[in-house]
């Protein structure tokens, strides 16, 4: 009797791992973990006109997603938070470069605790901790480490092992707003989803390469009337709208 409850046991969990597939005409979307926000509502938009079709999103730092999208995982839409992981699709054979667009810009600031003295990046030499994404995978780490190398004050505070490397630039936030670091380097439309945590600086846009959404249709995707509706419904003005009202600044 205890075998064959075993046994059953065993057949339970096969099959709770046994995975549905994505039905033919639904997206596979990859992006940015900052859209995570914004990328919901425009969603909500699309699905008004294409109410059968559904968006699977996943969301994360853009090097993460781009080795996933390269190893096969499903892509349909590829959009990241700089050229370096979208050119990585593209040379891997994932995508065409010609299909290549911009979503959106950001901007990079400094957010911590309220009250906190940051005029300055110089100022940050006197903090304990501050967080950014790693940016080895996270392009807001990756700004933010040029930023900080632009001021003189990367090797210092890296030296001093002030600098808490976090997942993705949603994880850097988190760490800011419940007070475990005393701030973050992050988009400014992250910022403005803050409880806590407040906009100390805005950093100089000379200090760091313009942020960026660099979009693109993979080949799977060129393959499907709904992503290329999808991917041409990002480039619209609706989907600029709903981008800029959640603090992106829009494609002209």
């Amino acid at each position: 009797m205890r075998m064959r409850k075993m046994l059953f046991a065993g057949v339970l969990l096969v099959c709770s791992m046994v995975t549905v597939p994505a039905h033919a005409g639904d997206i596979s979307l990859s992006a940015a973990a900052s859209l995570k926000d914004a990328m919901q509502e425009i969603i909500g938009g699309f699905k008004k006109t294409h109410p059968d079709t559904a968006v699977l999103t996943n969301f994360g730092a853009s090097g993460a997603l781009a080795k996933q999208t390269a190893q096969g995982a499903p892509t349909d839409i590829f959009i990241s938070a700089n050229d370096q992981w979208l050119d990585f699709v593209v040379k891997e054979g994932k995508a065409d470069a010609k299909n290549k667009g911009v979503l959106a810009y950001n901007k990079l600031v400094f957010a911590g605790k309220k009250g906190l003295a940051v005029k300055s990046l110089a100022d940050l030499k006197s903090l304990q901790y501050i967080a950014i994404g790693t940016p080895a995978s996270v392009p807001a780490g990756q700004y933010a480490e040029q930023a900080m190398r632009g001021a003189g004050i990367y090797e210092d505070l890296a030296k001093d092992k002030k600098l808490v490397m976090a997942q993705d630039v949603r994880q850097a936030l988190i760490y800011a707003d419940r007070g475990e670091v005393d701030g973050a380097f992050v988009y400014q439309t992250d910022a403005m989803l803050a409880k806590e945590a407040q906009i100390l600086l805005v950093v100089p846009e000379e200090l760091y390469d313009r942020v960026a959404y660099p979009m693109v249709i993979t080949v799977a995707g060129e393959a499907k009337a709904e992503a290329k509706a999808f991917y041409n419904y990002l480039a619209g003005p609706e989907a600029q709208e709903i981008l800029q009202k959640f603090g992106f600044v829009p494609v002209k």
